[in-house]
């Protein structure tokens, strides 16, 4: 059984993709279509109904990655068929990853949910446009907290390979996965650590060198800006 058998099934009802037991992911968030105007409502309906009937006795929680600080159109519509919606930020630090807290949150929520409701307790995992490689990231940890593989350098490539070629690049021009796989290891070590989540650090630089001559401005002054990744 190939690697990606083991974590990805058929999409039931059409337009979800079954991801490990009982985690369903909007299948549009592996798209770069745009939905016609007015049709969003109409898509989301039809699954929904769907999901209701083929799951009558199951709850549902939603969890969408958004864009921006306003409350979505995907919230709005669940909360007519009275699913609960947890909104996590698009990225961190201008890096599709999140704080080692709300990572905690997130895998907490997610553990909390299926083991509770006889086994029949189902999430849904949804992104808004650009959030992709933020749900990629999250799906990643989840496998490792269930401890459903262990080499987590390989398993960023699994998710993405779902996506279409080329998905990634169209929202971060930085390639995130160096610093996603960092992160990944905090969550793959949380057994064995002392401290879990380990307590955010300040980082100190002792010297910076440039190897250019920097751009002055008109007044003869410099401003370097420093960002750090990894």
């Amino acid at each position: 059984m190939s690697l990606l058998s083991r974590f990805f099934y058929k999409r039931p009802p059409d337009g979800l993709l079954e991801f490990i037991d009982r985690i369903y992911v909007f299948y549009s968030c592996f798209s770069t279509e745009v939905l016609p105007q007015g049709m969003y409502p109409v898509y989301l309906n039809e699954i929904l109904t769907e999901l209701h009937e083929e799951h009558v006795e199951s709850s549902f929680l939603a969890i969408n990655f958004r864009d921006g600080d306003k409350r979505s159109q995907f919230a709005d519509i669940l909360r007519e068929y009275n699913i609960p919606v947890i909104d996590y930020p698009r990225h961190f630090e201008g890096c599709p990853v999140l704080p080692l807290s709300l990572i905690q949150h997130f895998l907490r929520v997610c553990e909390h949910w299926l083991s509770s409701g006889k086994n029949k307790n189902i999430i849904l995992l949804h992104c808004e446009r650009g959030t992709w490689p933020l749900l990629a990231f999250l799906l990643s940890c989840l496998l490792i907290y269930k401890e459903l593989h262990g080499a987590e350098h390989k398993i960023p490539d699994i998710i993405y390979r779902e996506a279409p070629k080329g998905f990634l690049p169209l929202f971060s021009a930085l390639n995130p996965i160096p610093s996603q796989l960092r992160y990944m290891q905090y969550v793959a070590r949380r057994n064995i650590s002392p401290e879990w989540p380990p307590m955010e650090r300040a980082l100190f630089l002792d010297c910076l060198i440039l190897r250019a001559i920097p751009s002055f401005d008109s007044d003869n002054g410099c401003r370097p800006l420093v960002r750090i990744f990894g």
